[in-house]
């Protein structure tokens, strides 16, 4: 299949038009999976992005989402195919038809895999197996034939396949190891929180309508706030959250008092907003604008 873009710079500036930032190495490797239809492996920390960039993709192919959101205990029934069992049920209740077959599509409920694989021709949905690290390991296993052969088993009617794979991105925040040969069979990029000045990008194209002085200082803070020891860094949602909330404050820079009483828009457990509130807040903000006056 022809790549959906011309290179991994286009792929860049589509993505920058939609407002995601995406760096070299991310940009290459989903470059890549795009031109050889492979998945996309994307393991980093909650909050970095991940998910975002099978939405951004969504957008600009103008292609449905199809989201699996994993969780302890996913299996097939949820995520690939199951049986409408009361259907089947009314039918033999009230067909004359002794030979009926249960056990056709006309039974036949789609799940996210089965629904991405079967997503009409000519057009590849984007597939999130999202969070993929949250399922077991008998998940995994069973995902191994879907990514290699882009197909699905059903015992009762035999292998559903495609010619056009859908466009698959896997994320993980590693809270366990995923098998080796289930990674195999993915391209894998590591995605990092960003640098400071593409952060402030990122900030610029999400909440363009926040003072330029606000959006330095705030990344700066948020930046501070992911070198200290805290059970959950601030990721890029937050950061966005928490532009989005001074803005409606009418605020056009940080000070102590707006950052305690807006800290719980930033940190989302009581322990961290203790540790950072008050005194420390004031150190972090103080050190923020030495560091931006010296950098002019």
């Amino acid at each position: 299949m022809k790549n959906i873009f011309e290179d991994s710079n286009a792929l860049v500036d589509k993505m920058k038009a939609e407002g995601y930032i995406i760096n070299e190495r991310l940009s290459i490797a989903l470059y890549l999976a795009l031109a050889k239809e492979k998945p996309l492996f994307l393991e980093g920390e909650a909050g970095v992005g991940k998910t975002e960039i099978a939405k951004t993709l969504s957008s600009i192919l103008k292609t449905p989402l199809i989201r699996l959101q994993c969780y302890e205990g996913l299996d097939i029934s949820q995520s690939s195919y199951e049986w409408n069992y009361g259907k089947q049920l009314i039918s033999i209740q009230s067909s004359t038809d002794k030979n009926i077959d249960l056990f056709s599509e006309d039974f036949l409920i789609e799940r996210p895999l089965l629904q991405a694989l079967r997503h009409k021709t000519g057009e590849r949905a984007v597939l999130l197996i999202d969070e993929l690290d949250r399922a077991d390991e008998a998940f995994e296993a069973y995902l191994l034939e879907f990514l290699s052969d882009w197909q699905i088993t059903i015992p009762e009617i035999g292998s559903i396949e495609t010619k056009s794979p859908p466009i698959v991105i896997i994320t993980s925040n590693r809270t366990r190891e995923v098998h080796d040969a289930l990674k195999r069979r993915c391209y894998y990029s590591w995605v990092d929180y960003p640098d400071k000045h593409t952060e402030l990008e990122i900030l610029k194209h999400r909440v363009p309508q926040a003072e330029f002085t606000l959006q330095t200082e705030l990344i700066n803070f948020v930046h501070h706030l992911r070198e200290q020891e805290l059970y959950k860094a601030p990721g890029i949602a937050e950061t966005i959250d928490w532009a989005e909330a001074l803005v409606e404050l009418n605020c056009v820079a940080l000070d102590p008092q707006t950052i305690d009483s807006t800290i719980g828009v930033l940190l989302k457990y009581q322990d961290d907003i203790a540790k950072i509130q008050g005194s420390e807040a004031s150190k972090i903000l103080n050190d923020v604008k030495i560091a931006i006056v010296t950098q002019k």
